[in-house]
């Protein structure tokens, strides 16, 4: 095999050497570096080996060509189909190291290293170790060092330099290094795997960000970085620094055509390793080859679980340190998966059962001044009088004593919840090929008809959660519709509410089973509080008293009897 081609290619080629001309002012070398590329170059032929380092949890495959991870897989997961689950195989993922000696870039990529003492793989209490060497005597090699400690999904690995001071271009200041991944489809639902697959890094001071889901992008990052994840829907491949990776930084992802179903994204990272000319230095780096579990990110201390996308601000909160607590608690007890998100939507609907309750009684009190506001209607029918409508309305509701928003302010106490939820139940690994009744996955759709067409908007199959999700929609928004008092703009709007459950239909056919469920519940639950509220809230009772309100004078607010005061001592008349 000669891998020459690819392994030591001139330095005006492309690729990392038009990366790097802001780092150097030039790349001439000695004359008789060539003559030191000896050693290196006689690398450029070999035979292929592989090394195996593993533990309980995942196995890595090293290949002496390249010295590179040539497979990682996880042993306590499958695919959909039930293959063992691979983060890669052979062919989805190239790390290299690039640097100048001489008129050449020297790519690693093609040449062929060997262990040291020719022994692969030394085991000892802690670690699974394998060095791999391009070697031209004990005093100047290159070295690529991967260890793998029991129970960790964490891969070490350390690249070493000695005696290459005198081969690597002398005003280099760093080494390039790539880290490319195509990523295999291990999920049912493609388009939602390649809508959650990107890449995410983190700068040193801890701050996070990540390339858009749903469009190809590349950027340059002029920033050192602690650390990049090329991220798949529920696993990562995550490479960190010991300290941070030089800049600048390029990253990219490609999305193939919708025909492609080979594989779901490429994901690309050019990296700077800094080189300070010693003649032994040393750069350390992890891999992180695991799932997308909070807990797992969240314990190795880096930030990693920034990877997953539980929303922004309250709505990230709340899932952080509401939801996923109590998820894990009840997990803790219970097995089956629907279970616990019943028991979790119950405690929810506990916890917001006042807020929930103030929604109700803002409704019922509406409904009581129904005949009212139904006769200012009458009076005011046409559009030209919508000011005087409101005017009078308004005069109604305070000398009523009810506030027509008063409904609102619970409502949106209750809005981060759903939010958080809509991105807590797709992003939950745990659900990963857990069933509950007809559904098989909660992570992924349920279909009870697989169709032989494809419906726009919709889909090629029938989800029957989102179609229980759908009707009880529809039917809570019927029944609030009866408890809320007619107007011109509540008609116009009373369209919008029955067309918002009909268009994310289509949405929610194609999202996370689990996801349908929780709202199915959450409606489900709602009927049943509206239901106990009758039995506390008297609608006679409640008209009586409001119409007795109703005849008292109106109490003016402390805000109000001041500014009649102060009018007063100015020889001011306020309206009434």
């Amino acid at each position: 095999m000669d891998s020459s081609a690819s392994a030591i290619q001139p330095a005006d080629s492309t690729g990392i050497a038009l990366r790097q001309e802001g780092h150097r002012a030039d790349t001439a070398v000695p004359d008789d570096t060539s003559r030191k590329l000896t050693g290196i170059s006689s690398h450029i032929n070999g035979e292929l080996t592989l090394y195996t380092i593993e533990n309980d949890l995942i196995r890595v495959t090293i290949s002496n060509q390249g010295g590179k991870i040539h497979s990682v897989q996880l042993k306590n997961y499958r695919t959909w189909d039930s293959l063992p689950l691979h983060i890669f195989r052979d062919g989805q993922s190239d790390i290299n190291l690039n640097f100048f000696a001489g008129n050449k870039i020297i790519s690693t990529s093609g040449l062929f290293f060997i262990p040291d003492g020719n022994q692969g793989v030394i085991e000892n209490d802690t670690a699974k170790i394998i060095s791999l060497n391009l070697q031209e005597n004990e005093n100047r090699y290159l070295k690529f060092t991967y260890w793998l400690s029991p129970e960790s999904y964490m891969v070490n690995f350390r690249i070493e330099f000695a005696g290459m001071d005198s081969i690597i271009a002398s005003n280099t200041s760093f080494i390039g290094f790539n880290f490319n991944l195509t990523t295999p489809r291990q999920e049912k639902n493609l388009e939602s795997e390649r809508m959650n697959s990107t890449i995410y890094y983190s700068f040193t001071d801890g701050e996070s960000d990540y390339l858009s889901e749903t469009s190809d992008e590349r950027i340059t990052v002029q920033n050192r970085l602690k650390w990049i994840g090329l991220k798949q829907h529920f696993f990562s491949a995550i490479l960190i620094a010991g300290e941070s990776f030089d800049k600048p930084t390029y990253l990219e992802t490609h999305t193939p055509p919708k025909e492609e179903t080979g594989y779901v994204k490429k994901l690309s990272a050019e990296l700077t390793i800094p080189y300070d000319h010693k003649p032994h230095e040393s750069f350390g780096m992890k891999f992180y080859f695991g799932p997308n579990h909070y807990q797992s990110l969240k314990r190795e201390d880096l930030g990693l679980e920034a990877v997953l996308p539980l929303g922004w601000g309250i709505f990230g909160w709340v899932n952080k340190f509401f939801i996923i607590p109590v998820f894990n608690f009840l997990n803790e007890y219970i097995s089956n998966y629907g279970l616990i998100i019943l028991l979790l939507t119950v405690i929810i609907k506990i916890i917001l059962i006042l807020p929930t309750y103030r929604t109700y009684l803002s409704s019922a009190r509406m409904k009581a001044l129904k005949p009212e506001t139904d006769a200012l209607n009458a009076k005011f029918p046409k559009a030209e009088d919508s000011l005087k409508r409101q005017q009078a309305m308004m005069e109604l509701y305070k000398k009523a004593g009810v506030n027509p928003l008063g409904g609102c302010l619970p409502m949106l106490l209750q809005l981060p919840i759903l939010i958080a939820m809509f991105r807590f139940f797709p992003a939950s690994i745990e659900l990963r090929q857990q069933g509950f009744l007809w559904a098989d996955d909660l992570s992924s759709y349920d279909s009870i008809w697989d169709m032989p067409f494809n419906i726009p908007f919709y889909g090629d199959h029938v989800s029957l959660w989102t179609l229980l999700m759908t009707a009880s929609t529809l039917l809570y928004t019927w029944i609030n519709q009866k408890m809320t008092p007619s107007s011109p703009q509540m008609e116009q709007m009373k369209w919008m509410m029955y067309l918002m459950p009909i268009f994310f239909l289509g949405i929610f056919n194609n999202y996370s089973a689990a996801l349908s469920y929780y709202y199915f519940l959450v409606n489900i639950i709602s009927f049943g509080q509206q239901y106990l509220m009758k039995f506390f809230v008297n609608e006679d009772e409640l008209r009586k008293k409001i119409m007795e309100r109703k005849k008292q004078p109106v109490k003016k607010s402390f805000f109000q009897q001041r500014l009649e005061k102060m009018a007063k001592g100015r020889g001011m008349k306020l309206p009434k």
